[in-house]
């Protein structure tokens, strides 16, 4: 099976500014995940799109190349990842370069590391269509989640009977660290109707970097050696 891992980092970022170049725990955000695919794949099977030179710098530095630079209508802040992968694979198509399977790593997810990766890819089933990792939710809508209804009572968001949170169903939270997708199934159904198969990641490698404070969170738990660096 060929596995292109492609690493999205457009240069726009509201929530917090150049993040995937960010300087974090004395590095580059997304040397993390650079690091973590050379040790799965070699730098021929990385692929960085991004609409900034200033990224592809970065990224060239980190020992990948930079195939391409992403046009401006797939670098939007309504761009969706199915633009982008597809963007990609028409790329590698356009020199003869064919994968089985698009592993999409974003550069927010640090923690991720290359065993993560490497078990994810272990999971992968002869009809698996799209692996996403998850974490168990601290958020479970049979316990915690409520919503108000038309009196301005709230209720639960699922009807519940549970009076201990251990007793609830298990419910999974998408972390935004790994995704493998069935190039083949993704190009004959679309992004959206993919049947999903889970991966269960740890709580701490799932951390997921959207704000100031989720950097500064996962940027403590790096120092701390908390995560899972393997």
């Amino acid at each position: 099976m060929n596995f292109l891992y492609l690493i999205p980092a457009r240069g726009g970022s509201k929530g917090l500014p150049n993040k995937n170049i960010k300087e974090f725990n004395g590095r580059p955000l997304i040397s993390y995940t650079i690091d973590a695919a050379l040790t799965c794949t070699s730098k021929e099977n990385i692929c960085i799109t991004t609409d900034s030179i200033e990224i592809k710098n970065v990224a060239e530095s980190c020992g990948v190349e930079v195939p391409f630079l992403r046009p401006a209508e797939q670098s939007t802040d309504y761009a969706s990842s199915e633009e982008v992968i597809l963007h990609a694979l028409a790329f590698y198509r356009s020199i003869d370069q064919i994968y089985d399977y698009v592993i999409y790593l974003q550069p927010t997810s640090p923690l991720r590391n290359q065993s993560d990766i490497k078990q994810a890819i272990a999971s992968l089933r002869d009809n698996t269509e799209l692996l996403v990792s998850v974490k168990e939710t601290d958020a479970n809508p049979y316990y915690v989640l409520f919503e108000e209804n038309q009196n301005g009572i709230l209720e639960h968001t699922k009807p519940s009977v549970f009076s201990r949170r251990q007793d609830c169903p298990k419910v999974y939270e998408l972390n935004g660290a790994i995704y493998i997708i069935n190039v083949k199934k993704f190009l004959q159904k679309g992004y959206r109707e993919l049947k999903m198969q889970k991966f269960v990641m740890d709580k701490i490698n799932s951390v997921d970097i959207d704000d100031i404070w989720d950097f500064k969170i996962a940027e403590f738990l790096m120092k701390s050696n908390l995560s899972m660096q393997t």
